[in-house]
């Protein structure tokens, strides 16, 4: 069964926040995503590793939002939207796969299901920002 890539991202997104907050282990969070959102394993396994993909590149991603974001330390951005984030910033820089105003679109949904509206605002600027510097 494969999953449609917004079902996909969410999955993704909410392994990243997992990872973020409590750093659980693949034999934990993989059964865990299977259950509660009834997906099979291959596909939350193919989410895991984007997530660990994404992981690997913070390091390049987070400077990334702070040169964009004028009105906000990185720090200071809610943990979900920072997320998102750095899903959408994956998936326009290093994946390419995906058109950005896909990817930017699919950015603004998932802030408006986890976050707020004023986070689909914030993050739609800070995305569109570094898809017009690219």
């Amino acid at each position: 069964m494969t999953l449609s890539h917004q079902k996909f991202r969410e999955i993704v997104l909410q392994l990243l926040y997992s990872q973020e907050v409590a750093h659980p282990g693949e034999e934990l969070v993989i059964p865990l995503m299977m259950n509660e959102l009834s997906v099979p394993k291959s596909q939350v396994k193919l989410a895991y590793d984007k997530v660990l993909k994404i992981d690997g590149l913070t390091s390049e991603i987070d400077p990334l939002i702070t040169s964009v974001s004028t009105s906000y330390d990185i720090e200071r951005i809610q943990l979900v939207t920072k997320m998102i984030l750095r899903l959408a910033i994956y998936e326009l820089l290093f994946e390419k796969e995906v058109p950005p105003k896909v990817i930017i679109a699919e950015a603004i949904r998932l802030s408006r299901k986890f976050s707020s509206p004023e986070s689909a605002a914030f993050v739609n600027a800070i995305v569109d920002k570094l898809y017009h510097a690219d």
